[in-house]
């Protein structure tokens, strides 16, 4: 499981006209899942994740966690996560996990976060999103399980 986190002032994700999810300050999540990735991996990255200490506190430093912020997060799924470009141009996703069990994998992911107590929206699975992403810092942050 990949997780690119993104501390962000706001963000966004539109399908299509319509809005799917909106957050003020938070983490935008791109997510991908691979084939080896279970519910081990979901809790770990979920648990890091929410008391990833990437938030200022009073003296600017990066010592609060989204949990002692009170932030909010959305989770995108994003199978290109997984892209291998070792040969020719054209990417690969053969680690990419399938449809069917990366999905479940994500909306577990969801589960979690919201069970620590972090308000989560997603994107929406297999579609074409628009997401719009206001970092701030900016911090981005690769995680790995």
């Amino acid at each position: 499981m990949r997780a690119v986190v993104q501390r962000v002032k706001s963000g966004r994700v539109t399908v299509g006209d319509k809005l799917v999810s909106e957050i003020g300050r938070g983490m935008v999540i791109l997510l991908g899942i691979g084939h080896d990735d279970n519910e081990e991996s979901v809790r770990y990255l979920a648990d890091k994740i929410s008391n990833l200490r990437i938030f200022e506190d009073t003296a600017g430093k990066m010592n609060l966690s989204l949990l002692e912020v009170g932030g909010e997060a959305i989770v995108v799924s994003q199978f290109t996560l997984y892209a291998d470009t070792s040969k020719g141009r054209r990417p690969s996703f053969i680690n990419a996990a399938t449809p069917e069990s990366a999905s479940v994998l994500v909306n577990a992911f969801v589960e979690k976060l919201s069970a620590y107590g972090v308000p989560t929206q997603k994107g929406e699975f297999g579609e074409h999103m628009i997401v719009e992403i206001v970092n701030d810092g900016p911090v981005t942050i690769i995680l790995e399980r």
